[in-house]
């Protein structure tokens, strides 16, 4: 249960921002270096068109599983977790979809619903709809954690670089119910085609819409 809860508020978005349009949280006030940093994470977000990678997520509780990810920009995705995992995580057509092959159970939920979606938008821009509200740096590393500027409390999405050269590695999404899911990416490789058939919707009679 606890994947089915998570998976579907992962999500972020992509955006090219220029210094100075950067739009803080009540509290956050965005430095000249920070608004650098955004508008390079921006420009970096936007110019990933395909990605494949090994991901290992870790949940709330402290479970572990990993799979294969594809993300195609803008607005597809999907997560094929491995055996045992019965699950299967695709966005395509502005619906992020969760199946559950052991319970024959189905889950939509719109895109634009989830932290995911800013990840996967056409254009990322972390300003306007997008708000950051922290900013972190550590040795060769680099943290941004934005959250939908409309409604905040539906979760936030927390996008690690590494840096020197700005390459993305992970991903933590917080829930409305404060729940952490954690994402990891490993031998991950830009570019190419991928088969269309990868970003199927699956809709059997027993789906239900959120």
């Amino acid at each position: 249960m606890f994947l089915r809860r998570t998976l579907l508020l992962s999500a972020a978005a992509l955006g090219l921002l220029s210094p100075g349009h950067a739009r803080a949280a009540p509290g956050l006030t965005l430095t000249p270096q920070d608004q650098a940093d955004i508008a390079r994470i921006e420009t970096y977000l936007n110019g990933i068109k395909t990605l494949k990678a090994h991901f290992v997520q870790v949940a709330q509780d402290g479970g572990v599983s990993e799979g294969t990810s594809w993300l195609q920009r803008p607005g597809r995705m999907r997560f094929q977790y491995d055996p045992p995992a019965p699950f299967l995580l695709i966005a395509a057509h502005g619906v992020l979809t969760f199946h559950d092959s052991a319970l024959q159970q189905t889950t939509n939920v719109g895109l634009g619903r989830t932290p995911l979606g800013i990840l996967l938008a056409e254009h990322v821009e972390l300003s306007g709809k997008v708000t950051v509200t922290a900013i972190q740096r550590l040795p060769g590393q680099i943290q941004v954690t934005v959250v939908r500027t409309d409604s905040p409390g539906d979760g936030s999405i927390t996008l690690v670089f590494a840096d020197q050269p700005l390459t993305l590695r992970q991903w933590t999404v917080v829930d409305a119910q404060r729940r952490e899911t954690h994402v990891t990416l490993f031998n991950a490789q830009l570019g190419g085609s991928f088969d269309p058939q990868l970003f199927e919707q699956i809709s059997p009679p027993s789906a239900t819409q959120r």
